[in-house]
Formats: structure tokens, C-alpha cells, sequence
């Protein structure tokens, strides 16, 4: 049975174990800040190069994907309205399709989804590499408007949960 006399002793134990792990936590952000995102050098599809590092001031999302990567090509739809929603507001995107992905398949395939964001091929897998490597697909990276890296993450992703998270930073 628990004495009632300790239910305040235990509720300020408790307030104070929460308030140590908020302290941690933010020191830990504070002490270990987000990675800069390296500056690689993008090869897009229509042939024009361009650095990372010219997306600065905007965040940007970096997503790895493949031809043969069914949860890639079933979020595409989704990646193609959420940039048209919001790259007049700022946001980039760059589809980076992955080195084993054969060049012409992936042209074939963004110009017959008409893919309204750029696409970059990682012809010999330096894209990957910096960022992890990624091996993975889908990988998404964000990247925030500083250059920092915000996150990866694999798999299908939450749109409605992405969609928020970069209406905060636009």
C-alpha cells in the first residue's frame, strides 16, 4: 500500500526527473549540432550539373530512389503534389535515383510522369556515399535552410507529417 503523504514527494520526484530529461536532451542538441550537408555536385537528368550547396536558403529534400522500388514509385504522386504545393514557398526537391538505376530507365520514367522536380542520377554513387552511404531506397534526407542536415530517414514517409514539418521551415 502506498502512503498518501508521499504522493507530493513523488509527484516533485517526478517533475524534476522530467525537467532533467528535458536539460539533457537540449544539451545534447546543443552540444552536438546538425551536420552540414556535403556539397555534391548533381548530374540532372536533361544534362546540366548543379551543387547542393546552390539550394542553400531553402530547405531541401533529397529523396533516393529507384525504377525498381515499388514504395518509390507509389509515393511519387505524392512527392509530385507536395512540391507543387511547395516549391512557389520555397521548398526544393531533388529526386537522386540510385547508381545501379540504368540512365535511360530513369529518364523514361520521369518524362512519362512528367515529374515536375528536378532528378539527378548518382551515376557513380558519390551522392550516396556522402550522404551514409544510402543504400536503401527510399532514403530521404532534409536538409534545412542553413545546409544542415535535419534528418534521414527510409522507407514510406507520413506526407501529411512532412507536409507540416516543412510548413514550419518555409
Amino acid at each position: 500500500m502506498i502512503d498518501r503523504k508521499l504522493y507530493p514527494v513523488t509527484g516533485l520526484l517526478l517533475a524534476l526527473t522530467a525537467a532533467l530529461a528535458t536539460a539533457l536532451v537540449a544539451s545534447w542538441w546543443w552540444l552536438h549540432p546538425a551536420q552540414a550537408a556535403p556539397d555534391v555536385e548533381l548530374l540532372h537528368i536533361d544534362g546540366q550539373r548543379s551543387r547542393l550547396a546552390s539550394l542553400q536558403g531553402t530547405p531541401t529534400l533529397l529523396n533516393f530512389w529507384a525504377t525498381d522500388c515499388d514504395v518509390c514509385l507509389a509515393e511519387q504522386p505524392a512527392w509530385v503534389a507536395l512540391y507543387e504545393e511547395l516549391a512557389p514557398r520555397g521548398l526544393d526537391l531533388v529526386g537522386v535515383a540510385m547508381p545501379y538505376d540504368p540512365p535511360n530507365r530513369v529518364l523514361e520514367w520521369a518524362e512519362s510522369r512528367a515529374l515536375p522536380y528536378p532528378v539527378a542520377l548518382d551515376l557513380d554513387g558519390a551522392v550516396a556515399l556522402a550522404f551514409g552511404p544510402v543504400r536503401v531506397t527510399p532514403t530521404t534526407v532534409l536538409i534545412d535552410a542553413e545546409g544542415r542536415i535535419r534528418w534521414t530517414r527510409l522507407g514510406r514517409l507520413d506526407m501529411t507529417e512532412l507536409r507540416e514539418e516543412l510548413l514550419a521551415l518555409l
